[in-house]
């Protein structure tokens, strides 16, 4: 995951809960989970962007995650919506 990408970003969404709803709107283009998520957090998300065909991208950590996209705080997932 690069700032580049960041900054290309046009609409974002942090966390799982929110990923999760955009994942079934049908919105996302992609996905980043962290590496070191929990498991049953991420467990919905990867398999939603499975069955839909959408790329799926491993960040580090979930406070790395956090902090590229904005926040203080550590992000399990993040979707991005174009």
């Amino acid at each position: 995951m690069s700032n580049e990408k960041v900054k290309q970003t046009s609409k974002i969404i942090i966390g799982t809960k929110q990923t999760v709803k955009a994942l079934k709107s049908g919105i996302v283009q992609e996905v980043i989970v962290a590496k070191d998520a929990n498991d049953r957090m991420t467990e919905q998300i990867v398999h939603l962007a499975l069955e839909k065909g959408i790329r799926i991208e491993l960040a580090d950590s979930r406070l790395k995650l956090g902090k590229a996209y904005g926040i203080n705080v550590g992000a399990a997932a993040v979707a991005i919506t174009g």
